[in-house]
């Protein structure tokens, strides 16, 4: 279906040309954000510094990305994708120039802090392009299209920037990653567009109307169900993909750092394989849709279940699976995206974006900080200290993450299904029926 009063057809060929700029700065976003995964024993070294340190790097990223969601859906909602790709992107270039310089603790502190900020501008105006400029039908899979190129930058970071690091040096090695912001910032302002509607009325949303329309989405429980959907599916693939995977395999588990690197790469194909088949469950099955994410946390719980209570280290056929199993949680989560889609008119989807964007990476940030904190309690030694008894213990915050999450998940379904049974019977059984539609 296309809007007649767009200049470019819904996903025809300009929409593509679109899209592929947008989402190449997302692509280095993700591998801004996972550099310091497969850095952080190097790191400790260069700045001279202990595990809640290190961790420091990440949570304070994290906390600012977090933090910035909701703004930057707002902003978002009033200045359109384009601007704040550009922001976002010259912010992440500057800040890893930094990083690649910094030779003390506060420095890279703070380099990383503007990454976070940087990397906050990127995935939700990336999805506001990806729903003006796509059809509705086609937009669950579009999204997860977007989930599924963005594991390039972790793919890059897992291996290649290991090769590069031991090569290279710390150096070379991240000021060549931030030299390509430059290059993507020109392409962004030639090709970029926020919707191919000439009319979009962007400008004329109104400040004030800002925050009722994040107060609106907040209310709605359908932004609820996806916030908590996203929490509880995500942040187990970026905990271990940001940081503490890579010292959990090596220092942990006892693997060499190009098995471990292999291991993250493993990490990343699983989520380019399995992100179209969530898309396309999704599609064909909307009601159904908390239940796919249940199912993939359960069975990520089960797993980590396994590994930490193996006696010793874990063989690494075991290993694998774990990283198998985790990945899907990345594709998952996207599905929270989906629901604040469904639950949310147009006019106030960045609001509703950025509040479900929240609940992943909180969890993220509250588990690696939980994480740095036990290490610190049962290895006082630093990294040189680490065993896999150590990480046993330490991972197993991860319990507590996992528990609040299925509990506001299956609290919310039963919201939204009594609500949207009671309100809105035509949209509850479109939905059973497979037919995915706005509830009026």
């Amino acid at each position: 279906m296309t809007d007649p009063r767009a200049a470019h057809p819904l996903g025809g060929r300009r929409a593509w040309v679109v899209f592929a700029a947008a989402v190449a700065v997302y692509v280095l976003a993700v591998f801004h954000r996972s550099s310091l995964g497969v850095a952080g024993l190097m790191a400790a070294e260069r700045f001279h510094i202990e595990s809640t340190q290190l961790s420091a790097f990440t949570m304070l990223q994290l906390l600012v990305y977090a933090a910035m969601q909701i703004p930057v859906g707002a902003l978002l909602d009033r200045f359109g994708s384009k601007r704040l790709l550009l922001v976002g992107l010259l912010l992440m270039t500057a800040a890893q120039f930094s990083f690649a310089f910094a030779q003390s603790f506060g420095t890279g502190l703070l380099a990383r802090i503007v990454v976070g900020i940087g990397d906050s501008m990127v995935f939700i105006p990336l999805l506001r392009v990806v729903t003006l400029w796509f059809p509705p039908v086609r937009i669950p899979m579009v999204t997860q299209l977007v989930g599924l190129l963005g594991q390039g930058g972790a793919l890059v970071a897992a291996s290649p920037l290991v090769y590069a690091l031991h090569t290279w040096g710390w150096t070379p090695s991240f000021a060549t990653a931030a030299s390509i912001g430059i290059v993507l910032a020109v392409v962004l302002v030639l090709v970029v567009k926020d919707s191919p509607n000439p009319d979009h009325e962007l400008d004329q949303i109104k400040v004030r109307a800002l925050a009722r329309a994040v107060r609106t989405a907040w209310h709605t429980p359908g932004t609820r169900l996806g916030l908590w959907s996203h929490f509880s599916a995500q942040f187990g693939a970026t905990v271990f993909a940001l940081l503490w995977g890579f010292p959990f395999l090596v220092a942990g588990e006892g693997v060499s750092p190009r098995t471990a690197g292999i291991l993250l790469m493993v990490m990343t194909l699983t989520t380019v394989v399995t992100s179209p088949l969530v898309g396309g469950f999704v599609t064909k099955y909307p009601f159904s849709r908390s239940t796919l994410i249940l199912g993939i946390v359960g069975a990520i719980v089960t797993v980590w279940t396994v590994v930490l209570v193996w006696p010793g280290r874990a063989p690494l056929w075991m290993l694998t699976v774990l990283v198998v199993v985790t990945a899907v949680g990345g594709p998952g989560s996207m599905v929270g995206f989906d629901l604040a889609r469904t639950f949310n008119p147009p006019t106030r989807l960045g609001s509703a974006t950025g509040i479900v964007n929240i609940g992943g990476f909180f969890a993220s940030l509250s588990t690696v900080t939980l994480i740095g904190v036990v290490l610190d309690r049962v290895a006082p030694g630093g990294p040189s200290t680490y065993t896999v008894d150590s990480f046993r213990v330490a991972m197993s915050v991860q319990y507590l993450v996992w528990g609040v999450g299925i509990f506001q998940i299956l609290r919310y379904r039963r919201w939204v299904r009594r609500e949207l049974r009671t309100n809105d019977p035509e949209t509850y059984a479109a939905l059973r029926a497979g037919v995915a539609r706005i509830p009026s």
